[in-house]
């Protein structure tokens, strides 16, 4: 049986508290999905994953595993789970924002979207059908409506073209579905144009899906505008389903998502920052190249209990970084994600007491978005 449910709501506000099941295992929410592109954590095995970041769930990247090494061989392999060896939930991204970033290399058509690979430069054509098939095919836990990715800036008319064709992809995804063992969820796109967003979600919510998402964010359009988007839409998606904000962010961006009613987040942000030597902390991102770090014999966080933080020294991590030591990459990821779901697992516990406005009014209170 898979579906959503809520738990607790924020009685001062939009946040809430649920669970997802899926075919393997159930989601808490809100929660933050570390990125797999290539059905690998970067730098991390699955059981540091589970074991030491406490990561519910992994997000990997359809059009990649299309790519490369096939969604086909995968399928004979025993599916992504069993590919990658790791056994929880798993969602899977339709391609749509993969193919938005290859503007020089893509055409889109009602069809779908035509593009070389820039593995080999071998032409390629996603559309809403071959979409979900591969993702069908991959054996995701959620899969993802194959969109447009509105582009930023876009002119009115260029969004509203955008969101018309994201929602007759959406309808043709939902058809193309075949399988009934995983959740289905459709994007709402429209840019920073408010009429535009809700026409989108209006439509989206007309085909009808097991989860709803804002799409077409965190592309260049400045926090206020996405913010702006966010907490405007983030309680009109349909209540008793998952709400999906995609690509985003930063701690404070979350705590703002959750706040206006989301549910599910990722980013590359944790795990990219961490192989640049930049760790999240409770008093904000925390560059360890820093030469001030060479003798301090203390760790990262003071307030974390990770793997890192429990047996490293700051002066060793940055002995790491500047030695260009492959353990520095692994010790940050795992940090930094842990950082992350013990963000999410605050949330959830402060939902629980209905204390949620004091406890994201606290972590914003210490925390800094500046390098310490």
């Amino acid at each position: 049986m898979t579906g959503f449910r809520i738990i607790n709501r924020d009685t001062g506000g939009d946040a809430r508290r649920g669970q997802i099941t899926t075919s393997h295992g159930t989601v808490e929410t809100p929660c933050f999905m570390p990125v797999g592109t290539k059905a690998t954590v970067k730098g991390l095995t699955p059981k540091q994953l589970e074991d030491e970041t406490q990561s519910q769930i992994v997000l990997a990247n359809t059009y990649h595993l299309f790519l490369r090494p096939g969604h086909e061989l995968i399928e004979k392999l025993g599916g992504v789970h069993k590919f990658m060896g790791w056994s929880g939930p798993m969602l899977t991204d339709s391609g749509g924002f993969q193919v938005f970033s290859l503007s020089s290399l893509r055409r889109i058509e009602e069809g779908g979207v035509t593009f070389r690979s820039p593995i080999d430069g071998s032409s390629h054509h996603l559309s809403p059908e071959s979409s979900i098939a591969i993702q069908e095919t991959l054996g995701a836990d959620i899969i993802m409506a194959f969109d447009e990715c509105t582009p930023h800036p876009a002119t009115y008319k260029e969004a509203r073209d955008s969101l018309e064709l994201t929602a007759r992809w959406a309808q043709r995804s939902k058809d193309a579905r075949k399988r009934s063992d995983n959740l289905l969820f459709g994007i709402v796109q429209g840019s920073t144009y408010s009429e535009l967003r809700s026409l989108s979600l209006e439509k989206t919510i007309d085909v009808g899906f097991d989860g709803y998402a804002l799409g077409g964010l965190s592309v260049g359009e400045g926090q206020a505008a996405m913010y702006d988007v966010v907490e405007e839409f983030g309680s009109q998606m349909p209540e008793q389903t998952p709400r999906y904000l995609m690509g985003v962010g930063t701690p404070e961006d979350l705590l703002v998502a959750v706040a206006a009613g989301l549910d599910m987040f990722d980013c590359v942000m944790p795990t990219r920052n961490a192989r640049n030597g930049m760790y999240f902390t409770h008093k904000g991102p925390l560059s360890i190249k820093q030469a001030r770090f060479r003798e301090d014999p203390e760790p990262v966080d003071a307030q974390c209990n990770c793997y890192t933080c429990s047996n490293f020294s700051r002066a060793y991590l940055r002995h790491l970084f500047v030695s260009k030591e492959i353990l520095s990459s692994v010790l940050a990821t795992i940090h930094n994600l842990h950082f992350y779901n013990q963000l999410m697992t605050g949330m959830r516990a402060a939902l629980e007491k209905d204390e949620f406005l004091q406890f994201k009014n606290g972590f914003l209170a210490d925390y800094k978005s500046q390098e310490l």
